[in-house]
């Protein structure tokens, strides 16, 4: 076999620059589809390398016959959210109620990016005046707590003066449902660290305090002595139980997961 010309050896270098041209450019290159879209197809190069038939379409990172440059010429967006509302009211006055917070899509996942997150959140709540502004008349029952949390907001009340620090109230745990232990909605994880023969610390604070007799619903001040006393979480009714009182003191000592307070 001769050696080429030099006429020849250039047309085989401007072949070759052609070939890799055509490679380069891509066989997704301005053709990126959402969801599954049969007519989104070339023939190309695959991903694993195979000279066939492939797509461009979303699909195909799960059917895995999408074109090599898939992933540069289509990357994967994410979806993006805005920032959570304030907190709206208690949707109930003068019981155990429910707030809620959102945020709205700003832009849809595409190519496969990682999906919307939660775009609601609901926490327990309970307002302590009626919708004519009137304070809610105390009714017995159920010592209703939730996460202390809730409390690193109450440094003042409506009129801005500084609020009455309360009393800690100790209780030993003696039954709970299987509901706290499941609880996952954020906002209320805090059931899950409830358990049976634990030591828990709830916080009497206003407004949850009663100006008179300086007590909060289901503390225990008028217990006997070792009775069982009920409890219910606020935001998660099915999750509730009994406990027996151990002592008051002025401040709670409890470790965070296990400190909550009067609503």
């Amino acid at each position: 076999m001769g050696l080429l010309s030099v006429d020849q050896s250039a047309l085989l270098v401007v072949v070759a620059l052609f070939g890799m041209y055509q490679f380069a450019e891509g066989g997704c290159s301005g053709r990126c589809c959402q969801g599954t879209d049969f007519t989104c197809v070339t023939t190309d190069w695959r991903m694993d390398r195979v000279y066939v038939t492939c797509y461009c379409d979303e699909k195909c990172l799960k059917t895995k016959d999408c074109c090599f440059d898939y992933p540069t010429e289509c990357p994967a967006q994410p979806c993006v959210v805005s920032e959570w509302s304030h907190w709206s009211g208690c949707a109930r006055s003068c019981k155990p109620s429910f707030r809620v917070r959102r945020r709205s899509v700003e832009r849809l996942p595409q190519n496969s990016g990682q999906a919307c997150p939660r775009l609601e959140e609901q926490a327990g709540c309970m307002e302590y005046q009626d919708h004519q502004g009137q304070f809610c008349t105390s009714v017995q029952g159920p010592a209703f707590i939730t996460t202390m949390d809730y409390s690193k907001g109450r440094t003042h009340d409506l009129y801005g003066a500084p609020m009455d620090a309360g009393f800690c109230v100790e209780f030993k745990m003696e039954s709970l449902t299987a509901q706290c232990m499941v609880e996952n909605r954020p906002y209320m994880r805090w059931m899950q660290y409830l358990r049976e023969g634990y030591t828990v610390c709830v916080a009497c604070q206003p407004p949850a305090m009663n100006n008179h007799s300086r007590s909060c619903q289901g503390d225990g001040n008028l217990a006997e002595r070792d009775e069982l006393l009920h409890w219910q979480a606020v935001g998660s009714p099915r999750c509730r139980g009994t406990w027996r009182k151990v002592q008051r003191l002025q401040h709670c000592s409890c470790p965070q997961v296990h400190s909550f307070i009067f609503i």
